[in-house]
């Protein structure tokens, strides 16, 4: 291994992935890094997905949320073709560029095994039945990959920058230090070195990441902007309830702005005929969803999560850890996640062993019964519960006392860096891209940003 490389990235998700793939098409015979914390594809597991335990045992490190794919490797693989939502890659280039990058890395995708089939809300009547409740249908091109393809396109990209780039799993990088125009990456696990010489740093850290990051500009003395905070709950019903929507459109993102506050509540990350999973962040357990291309692993319910948006202004400068700490009451109360019936919820009354077990919704995810009223703010339940109220208008069945709510889902984002339309950083030649830079949030864009970064960085060495 050499200690000294003209660019090194760290992280090993999409948007690190793909600024190493595009860097190696220019043929500069550049000694390139990429760095990531966790395992390898290939050792990747979750004892969980693979039915070997029924909740979380904390694996460190936590195969969902770290190593070659990023946290995106196990979901179902949803590649959106928009700038309406999954990030804020717009606000530095154009939105036609974006969506140029997007297209760009989804050929990549389909030379590898992506299916060529793709849903569209373009001529979908959803949007005008919707917002007679005032619920707002926000437009986009999807391609699911699904779980089991996701994972394939992944390992080819793995052997193909394997065998260009020095590619190092299990390497944590613990700090960056700028010295006069070189950076010296301080590194656990390269065997006898602890720490590499770069001319560039692309830093590519994702949502695990996100809080190192943070701390690691803090230090650098870079300008950071507080990102918003999502917060809600996983909702989990029977498929039937939202066919006529998953059908026609695959995923819809619905936005609904509530009447007692005026928040945004927003659907992400549907997943028909899924799955509930757990992630464990630093500790910290979570809930999220995939599904399958496979209709032979399809399961009879259909999830989604419902997050409550909120930014928040100074003295508040801590968006990430106020998740973690409405997350770490589910797990103090339940040792994981809380799941409850709606119809509990809205009685008042803890979901126990029994009510459970008597729901016609079974659950994917083992998880503990409980109250999610004494783990969210009451301003967040009020406006999941209306949401699901509206919801139940276009989509009847919805608020049945049996639709069950796990908790607590987060969306880590790193708090907003100061950076050029490039996506570099206050310090040259140090670029910052993907959702733990919290330039993106999301497959199709995180990967753009690293296309885009890769292509400065060229032109920069053209010169």
């Amino acid at each position: 291994m050499n200690k000294k490389y003209h660019i090194a990235i760290v992280g090993g998700g999409p948007s690190a992935i793909f600024a190493a793939y595009e860097l190696m098409q220019y043929n500069h015979n550049l000694r390139i890094i990429l760095l990531e914390a966790g395992h390898d594809i290939y050792q990747r597991s979750c004892p969980i997905a693979e039915k070997k335990v029924n909740h979380c045992i904390g694996c460190k490190p936590c195969d969902i949320m770290r190593g070659f794919g990023g946290a995106g490797a196990f979901s179902d693989g949803k590649y959106n073709f928009t700038t309406e939502f999954g990030g804020w890659l717009q606000e530095y280039i154009s939105d036609n560029d974006v969506l140029e990058l997007i297209n760009y890395v989804d050929k990549i995708n389909l030379e590898r095994g992506a299916p060529t089939e793709y849903f569209t809300t373009e001529k979908s009547n959803l949007g005008k039945k919707v917002l007679a409740q005032d619920i707002h249908l926000l437009q986009a091109k999807v391609r699911h990959l699904g779980t089991e393809n996701n994972l394939r396109i992944l390992e080819k990209l793995y052997e193909e920058l394997k065998s260009q780039i020095t590619l190092c799993c299990n390497s944590r990088v613990k700090q960056i230090q700028p010295h006069e125009g070189i950076f010296t990456l301080f590194v656990e696990g390269l065997g006898e070195l602890d720490s590499i010489e770069a001319d560039y740093v692309i830093a590519a850290p994702g949502r695990a990441g996100s809080e190192w990051f943070a701390g690691q500009c803090k230090e650098l003395g870079l300008s950071l902007f507080n990102n918003q905070v999502d917060v809600g709950v996983r909702v989990e019903i029977p498929a039937e309830i939202f066919e006529h929507i998953t059908e026609d459109v695959y995923e819809a993102k619905l936005v609904y702005r509530t009447k007692q506050y005026g928040d945004l509540v927003r659907t992400f990350c549907m997943n028909p005929k899924g799955y509930v999973v757990a992630e464990n962040t630093d500790g910290i357990i979570t809930v999220n969803g995939h599904s399958y291309r496979d209709e032979k692993k399809h399961s009879k319910n259909t999830n989604f999560a419902l997050l409550v948006s909120n930014r928040f202004t100074e003295p508040f400068q801590e968006p990430h850890q106020y998740g973690k700490r409405i997350a770490s009451f589910s797990n103090l109360l339940g040792g994981g996640v809380l799941v409850q019936r709606f119809g509990d919820l809205i009685k008042g009354r803890r979901t126990n062993e029994h009510r459970l077990s008597q729901s016609f919704t079974r659950p994917t995810l083992q998880a503990v019964p409980g109250d999610l009223s004494l783990v969210l703010p009451k301003r967040h339940l009020d406006n999941i519960i209306e949401m699901i109220y509206a919801l139940d208008k276009i989509a009847p069945g919805m608020a049945n006392d049996d639709t069950l709510l796990y908790g607590v889902e987060v969306k880590f984002y790193s708090s907003r860096l100061k950076l050029t339309k490039e996506l570099e950083t206050e310090i040259p030649n140090m670029f910052a891209i993907g959702d733990g830079a919290g330039v993106t949030r999301g497959l199709s864009q995180a990967s753009a940003s690293g296309v885009h970064v890769a292509r400065v960085i060229h032109q920069r060495i053209v010169k």
